[in-house]
């Protein structure tokens, strides 16, 4: 047995807390080295004639990836308290795991059993219920539509007229946005993640002047005001896009900073590392990477976080937007996230606050932060399957697997999916202009668990290279625009819609067939009262794949097709997909 491998703690991904009053317990072990184990459970103040009354349950074993099996199970306390062991059998041996490590035989002493004390309502992850059940849509305000040229920035372009760069504009503004809800209604969208709408001097506005203001260019404060209500009565949630780790060059703060250096009020709201103030050859302040024109923000300062916070609380209280997207959070203290989170929430409780991090973010998924973090590491293996092709589908299988037991089962329904924004580039191009292979990207992204974000253009096959490449102006003419993959998005939002299993209803598995060669996999959805298994051929030639035997005798409806399914036997065809439900 190598216990090296075997892994539990009693927090985070582990073992949490879910609304229901369950319990999810979680234990990592070496990949094929364990046999079945028991989790020996009980509560902590059951004694019986001086012995300890407990329970034993059979674990199941629910992922694996390329190292490691995660055995999972749900249990309900009666008494909201927890004293768990495991017992792991190798076939050969059976060992007790517990808080202190292992023992050739099962304890009588609970204190070697890990421990949940009590089950606290108000500690568990509870993201808003709507998030889970909403498709995004994420919209480069500049770029998106043209609806009130009377505002546009001096020396703007025809729309559409030129290649975009990192220095010209169009006149996109909220107008546009207006003018074409009524698409993204169509679309089936349930939710709009704005880039920053705010005073600045970038045509990405990630250079904030004034937090408090509308750009200019974009409209003023009651076209906000419009575009929400109408977004609202028509079922569309409203996200705004938070810069709170650097401001601007131009923020004025900054700019006495630059003028008054020392003596300045706000020489403490950044972190300058000696005086006077310099930006070349290289700035001797701290900044958003090394760029001279976002100094970072000192959210240590009492008067920096009270700015911040006072803006939060704006534009949630007058403005009734649904979610905050924080851009580079990770770089930004914890505790002020914490406070932030208390502010804003006490205004909304259903507040969704969505965290920029690339990497594990398991530090700010506890419930005391953010409700989710933009799943990039997603993305990465979606783009390494099927765009790049530089994995396999057993590899991603392993990877994905990894990814889903990063994190509790209560914040992956709400994990923030993408495969395409500004920051990349466009998802067609990751696809080397196979259109084929985006519709199984689309098709993966709205059938898979998580709050799912369709990057503005993408459903249309717009085309784009890295930054500033991904961000064309919105093709309008839809004799330019795909629209088979148009419909193809729709139906499947429409799909997602129809069928919760498509969405975060019922458990996740995965299936592939272990040969090497393998070009095909799939994953189930299921609950008690069906299944629904969605099956792609991610090679270029025909694939099949076998239906598992314990499924082979359940009817079968073609979703795609609406159409009855009989044989055992998927015949997929080059990048084709199936999506098959189970009664």
């Amino acid at each position: 047995m190598n216990h090296l491998a075997v892994t539990h703690r009693a927090t985070d991904n582990y073992a949490y807390a879910c609304a229901n009053g369950e319990v999810c317990l979680m234990i990592k072990t070496a990949k094929d080295d364990i046999h079945s184990i028991q989790l020996i459970h009980g509560d902590p103040y059951d004694w019986q004639n001086k012995k300890w009354v407990c329970n034993e349950t059979t674990m199941s074993k629910s992922g694996s990836d390329a190292l490691f099996d995660y055995w999972k199970m749900h249990l309900k306390p009666e008494y909201k308290r927890l004293r768990y062991g495991f017992e792991l059998n190798d076939g050969a041996n059976i060992i007790f795991f517990g808080e202190n490590g292992f023992k050739a035989e099962r304890p009588t002493d609970i204190a070697q059993y890990f421990c949940i004390p009590f089950v606290h309502p108000s500690e568990v992850f509870t993201p808003p219920s709507w998030v889970q059940d909403t498709v995004w849509y994420q919209i480069f305000p500049e770029r998106f539509a043209n609806g009130n040229k009377t505002n546009d920035p001096k020396g703007s372009l025809a729309w559409g007229s030129s290649e975009p760069k990192v220095d010209n504009f169009f006149g996109g503004d909220l107008d546009g946005v207006i003018e074409n809800i009524d698409y993204l209604k169509h679309l089936g969208i349930g939710g709009i993640y704005f880039t920053p709408i705010f005073t600045a001097y970038s045509n990405h506005k990630y250079d904030t002047i004034d937090y408090m203001e509308i750009d200019p260019q974009f409209g003023d404060k009651e076209t906000l005001k419009k575009l929400i209500t109408i977004c609202h009565k028509n079922g569309i949630k409203v996200m705004l896009d938070a810069v709170f780790n650097h401001s601007g060059y131009y923020f004025p703060p900054f700019q006495d900073v630059l003028e008054n250096g020392e003596d300045s009020k706000y020489n403490d709201w950044f972190y300058i590392r000696d005086f006077p103030v310099v930006t070349d050859p290289a700035p001797n302040y701290d900044t958003f990477a090394f760029t001279p024109f976002m100094p970072k923000l000192n959210t240590q300062n009492q008067e920096v976080r009270t700015y911040l916070l006072d803006v939060a609380r704006y534009w949630v209280e007058e403005f009734d937007i649904d979610g905050w997207r924080l851009d580079v959070a990770n770089e930004v203290d914890h505790d002020f996230w914490r406070e932030f989170r208390r502010e804003v929430k006490d205004i909304k409780a259903d507040l969704y606050i969505l965290g920029e991090i690339w990497h594990d973010s398991m530090p700010w998924l506890r419930g005391d932060q953010f409700d989710a973090v933009m799943n990039y590491p997603l993305t990465r293996n979606v783009l390494d399957l099927f765009a790049k092709k530089v994995i396999t589908t057993k590899e991603f299988v392993e990877n994905m697997t990894t990814v889903m037991y990063m994190y509790p089962d209560t914040v992956n329904a709400t994990a923030f999916n993408l495969v395409g924004s500004h920051d990349t580039p466009r998802i067609l191009n990751e696809c080397m202009g196979d259109k084929r292979r985006l519709k199984q990207i689309f098709t993966f992204l709205l059938t898979f668990m998580g709050t799912p974000c369709i990057y503005y253009g993408d459903e249309i096959g717009m085309d784009g290279g890295e930054d500033p490449g991904c961000r064309k102006c919105m093709v309008w003419n839809e004799s330019q625009q795909d629209r088979d993959m148009f419909n193809h998005v729709r139906k499947l939002i429409s799909l997602r819609k129809e069928h919760p299993l498509l969405a975060n209803d019922g458990e996740l598995s995965f299936l592939h067939e272990e040969t090497a060669d393998s070009n095909c996999f799939g994953f189930m959805k299921s609950n008690k009262n069906k299944k629904i298994l969605i099956i792609f051929n991610t090679a270029d030639q025909e694939g099949e794949f076998q239906i598992p035997v314990e499924l082979a005798d359940h009817q079968m409806l073609n979703l795609w097709s609406d159409s009855p399914f009989s044989d055992s036997t998927i015949t997929l065809e080059p990048y084709d997909f199936i999506i098959l439900e189970l009664t």
